[in-house]
């Protein structure tokens, strides 16, 4: 990602102290280890490349080397209390199997992507008719890692169709500030979609 700290500050305002929290696709283990340092949270991770894995044991983060679109089938049930997937879901090659083993895994769920239906990406796929090319979107058509791009009322459907219970929506953009959080057509105005989950009643197939 252009931005590595993409969705840190409210994910962290939303976790309590002490929580059993996993970070798939974690990434440096950047976000982890600002909830270990803040909220003290009993944090793991999951990440594919090894360099990844490799500074998060060098800053001292429980992680493990797995593809997350292979399963969680060694997590039980509700074992924790917040399962973030942030700037991964697009990257996923079975997103419906992730979000299912998600829920299935955790009594929250925190998800952040890149919201497609942002108006600068409408503005390039209209005027220039090629895939956007920005700071959301920082890669060329042909050598992005994004597989399946959404926007947020995809999402906001997705969960609607399968009764994915959404807890809470915090769509938000970046500004010299840091978060800005959109309330008003997020679909259109926010750069990155960020939804809570509530997995507490979720009951596995």
């Amino acid at each position: 990602m252009a931005n590595l700290r993409v969705g840190y500050d409210l994910i962290i305002n939303e976790i309590p102290e002490r929580s059993r929290v996993l970070d798939l696709g974690c990434g440096d283990g950047g976000l982890l280890a600002e909830l270990r340092d803040k909220k003290g949270i009993d944090g793991y991770g999951v990440e594919i490349s090894s360099v990844g894995l490799s500074r998060c044991l060098e800053k001292g983060l429980y992680c493990c080397q797995g593809d997350i679109d292979e399963g969680l089938s060694d997590y039980k049930d509700n074992s924790y209390d917040y399962v973030i997937i942030n700037q991964t879901l697009q990257d996923v090659k079975k997103p419906e199997f992730v979000l299912y083993e998600i829920m299935r895994i955790c009594l929250n769920t925190i998800v952040s992507f890149p919201n497609l239906g942002f108006i600068l990406n409408r503005f390039q796929l209209m005027f220039r008719g090629t895939m956007p090319k920005n700071r959301l979107l920082p890669y060329e058509w042909y050598a992005s890692p994004n597989i399946h791009l959404l926007s947020v009322n995809d999402f906001l459907r997705y969960c609607e169709k399968n009764r994915y219970p959404i807890k809470k929506e915090l769509h938000f953009s970046l500004s010299r500030n840091g978060e800005r959080v959109v309330r008003h057509y997020p679909n259109l105005f926010a750069e990155y979609g960020f939804f809570i989950l509530d997995g507490s009643g979720f009951i596995s197939r």
